[in-house]
C-alpha cells in the first residue's frame, strides 16, 4: 500500500481510469455480438447497423486510447469479416 500522497492519489486515478476502460471494452463486446447474432438470425439490415455501431465504437476507444490502433483495426476487420460470412456476401 502506497503512503506517498501523490501515490495514493494516482491509485486513486487509476482505478477510475479502469472501470471507464473496462466499460468501455464491455459495450465493444457487447455491439459486436448483436451483429453477429443479428447475422446468423439472417436479418441484414439489422446486422448492417450493429456492425456499423459496433465500428464506431471500437474506433472511438482507439482513439481514446482504450485499444491500440492496431488492435483496432484488427478487431474491425474480424468483425465484418465475421459478419459478411454469416450474411453469405
Amino acid at each position: 500500500m502506497a503512503n506517498i500522497k501523490s501515490q495514493m492519489k494516482r491509485n486513486r486515478q487509476n482505478e477510475k481510469a479502469r472501470q471507464r476502460n473496462q466499460m468501455v471494452r464491455s459495450e465493444i463486446k457487447t455491439r459486436a455480438k448483436t451483429a453477429v447474432d443479428a447475422a446468423t438470425a439472417g436479418d441484414a439490415t439489422a446486422s448492417r447497423e450493429a456492425l456499423k455501431q459496433a465500428q464506431a465504437r471500437i474506433d472511438v476507444a482507439a482513439t481514446r486510447g482504450v485499444l491500440h490502433a492496431k488492435t483496432a483495426a484488427r478487431r474491425k476487420s474480424k468483425l465484418t469479416k465475421q459478419v459478411n460470412t454469416l450474411l453469405g456476401s
